[in-house]
């Protein structure tokens, strides 16, 4: 028995695409409130906001460079899902340590 596989479309984009563009459109989104993070360190001198800022680019950012190398370069699933899960961590922790952190300067 032959079966044939359907590629299911949203939209008229298939939903591997219509998954990958979501996320790139949460590393976007994720970016931009990093940036205003930096803006608040910046304007203010506050240590709790870097963190908050780096934490919000290792969790997000992080994430979707490690899936450009893993197309450049050739890394096993296992080594870009550790390393995922390694940036996404550390990036969470420095966030929390951020919201945690006494705010001086």
């Amino acid at each position: 028995m032959s079966e044939t596989i359907v590629a299911q479309t949203i939209g008229g984009i298939s939903v591997d695409l219509f998954l990958l563009i979501s996320d790139y459109v949460t590393i976007a989104i994720a970016l931009v409130i990093a940036y205003i993070a930096y803006q608040g360190y910046s304007r203010n001198d506050s240590r709790p906001m870097l963190f908050i800022t780096v934490g919000f680019v290792l969790t997000f950012g992080g994430p979707g460079l490690i899936f450009i190398a893993s197309l450049v370069f050739p890394l096993s699933p296992l080594v870009v899902g550790g390393a995922t899960q390694l940036t996404e961590i550390f990036g969470m922790g420095l966030i929390l340590y951020g919201f945690i952190a006494p705010a001086t300067k």
